[in-house]
This record gives structure tokens, sequence and C-alpha cells, in this order.
């Protein structure tokens, strides 16, 4: 059964897209930490990051490598955060976060309810900003 994410990625259940390519796909968190809470997911649907070959590893690290240098010019923020759980979804992602402080990373945390208009307008402009 294709998880929620490969779904995601076919158009057939709608995202707030960041970024793509051939092998990586980048959207907004829509349960977020923080404003511009992103994900990053390779294409190909791999349960466990840790499951992903060296080069997929690589790339899906290089892939939100770029994503985060154009939240971090996009979010008032004075780092940008990573986070790799795996628990939710059964498709390796990671999660960028912008950080102003330690306790913006913890996902116990309440979740932020943004409106859509704000969420697609916060795409939009980190996508402009991804090089």
């Amino acid at each position: 059964m294709a998880s929620i994410f490969s779904k995601i990625v076919k158009g057939e259940i709608p995202s707030y897209k960041v970024a793509e390519d051939e092998d990586y796909y980048a959207f907004l968190d829509i349960n977020p930490l923080q404003k511009g809470h992103t994900l990053v997911i390779p294409k190909k649907e791999t349960d466990y990051i840790f499951e992903l070959s060296d080069e997929e590893l690589a790339g899906l690290m290089v892939f939100a490598k770029k994503v985060a240098k154009a939240i971090g010019k996009t979010i008032s923020c004075q780092r940008v955060g990573v986070a790799v759980l795996g628990l939710d979804v059964p498709h390796a992602h990671v999660h960028l976060v912008p950080l102003n402080g330690g306790d913006d990373l913890n996902f116990c945390n309440p979740k932020k309810q943004l409106p859509a208009e704000e969420m697609k307008a916060c795409a939009e402009e980190i996508a402009r900003n991804v090089e």
C-alpha cells in the first residue's frame, strides 16, 4: 500500500510544494512545529531512512541542504534544524525546522495551525529561494 507521501508525490493528495527534482520532493508539514517546517522525502518509497542506498541518502541530504538554505533566506531564524524520526509515516523523510531556540525542535510541543493562504504563500516564497 502506498504511503501518504507517495500519494503526495503522485499528486493524488495536495501539498504545499517547496522543491522537487527527479528523485526528491520537499513540502510544508501540514502540522508544523514552526512556520516553514518542511519535509524532504525521496520519491522512491522506502520505509526507513537507513534502508536507502548510500547514494540515495547522500542525494537526499544534498537536496535537503538546498531546501534548508532557502528556508533560512525566507523565514527569520537563527538556524534550520534537522530531525529524522521516521515513526509516523512509513516513508523515509527529513524534517527541516526554522529555529530560534532549542525548544523549537521539540516534537512534543503543540503544532501550529496556519491558514491555507499563509501556508501557500510560505511555500511559494521558500520555493523562490531554492537555488
